[in-house]
């Protein structure tokens, strides 16, 4: 998740159409992720209607053909108020130094992930993926599929 400030959003929006955007983000200890979005935007309408989303994280500077590696998560995703609006906030501000909060345009949102896949070519062998299940209390192995 350290790989990139920037992570990819996939939403789904009218007519069940695949939407995608890319953010700045922070995560939580439970693998959620969190931003800063204007309730406007595409993927924040998209996500009042349909929760359900994607989010990829990995470093774009990787060169093809040397190993690689990734994390894709699946779950749903939406604005967060309250205290999980705060602790949003609070973990995009211990990653941004720069963050000086929300103006009244923004909102913080957060993505709950169920599942995630796993890539890392340098610990595990070329070609390996590995799909968890996210759980209260941590993660739990589901597969590992080997193309190479």
């Amino acid at each position: 998740m350290n790989a990139s400030p920037l992570c990819a959003l996939a939403t789904v929006g009218p007519p069940r159409r695949a939407y995608v955007s890319h953010m700045y983000f922070a995560w939580t200890d439970a693998f959620d992720v969190c931003w800063i979005s204007d309730p406007d935007s595409r993927h924040s309408r998209n996500l009042a209607t349909n929760s359900s989303a994607a989010v990829s994280v990995y470093d774009s500077r990787q060169i093809w053909g040397r190993p690689d590696r990734g994390i894709h998560l699946f779950g749903i995703a939406g604005e967060v108020h309250g205290r999980a609006a705060r602790e949003a906030e609070k973990a995009y501000a211990k990653r941004f130094s720069s963050y000086g909060g929300l103006d009244d345009s923004l909102r913080m949102y957060r993505f709950r992930p169920r599942t995630m896949q796993l890539f890392d070519e340098r610990s595990l062998a070329p070609g390996t993926l590995v799909t968890a299940r996210v759980t209260r209390s941590g993660l739990a192995w589901l597969r590992t599929e080997v193309w190479a």
